[in-house]
């Protein structure tokens, strides 16, 4: 086996390589609104991130955990991490533009902080293995 095809099957590898394609699509989003929309970052901020929200969910079940869960309870707990996320994120960002560091000196300070939880919250929550019935 190859050392990338090693690397592939560690389901954290996959979860920040998927991860890191996500952040450029909520990047891209947040820059959008923020910057030619010029809509304000308290809206910009949470907008962006539940935008990605259907790709973020997609691309982590069947990439990153190659997840059997059944999609309905899986989908309900992801909803309840991006409802905290939304609302950890949009602090995070504000503070950062509120004491000068600048709106993506604070969405690179809050996606380092959720992507430490959120692996471990994907991994033993959201896409948990089903438990088999004996």
């Amino acid at each position: 086996m190859t050392l990338l095809a090693r690397a592939w099957s560690i389901s954290a590898v996959r979860y920040l390589i998927v991860g890191g394609f996500c952040f450029l699509v909520d990047v891209a989003l947040l820059w959008l609104l923020r910057d030619l929309v010029h809509l304000p970052l308290a809206l910009a901020v949470p907008i962006a991130f539940l935008a990605s929200f259907a790709v973020t969910y997609t691309l982590q079940r069947t990439v990153a955990f190659s997840s059997e869960a059944t999609v309905a309870p899986s989908v309900a707990r992801y909803t309840i991490l991006v409802a905290f996320n939304t609302i950890a994120i949009t602090a995070i960002v504000w503070a950062a533009e509120t004491i000068g560091w600048g709106w993506l000196a604070g969405k690179i300070i809050a996606v380092v902080a959720t992507t430490v939880w959120n692996y471990f919250a994907y991994r033993y929550w959201v896409f948990a293995a089903r438990k088999r019935v004996r």
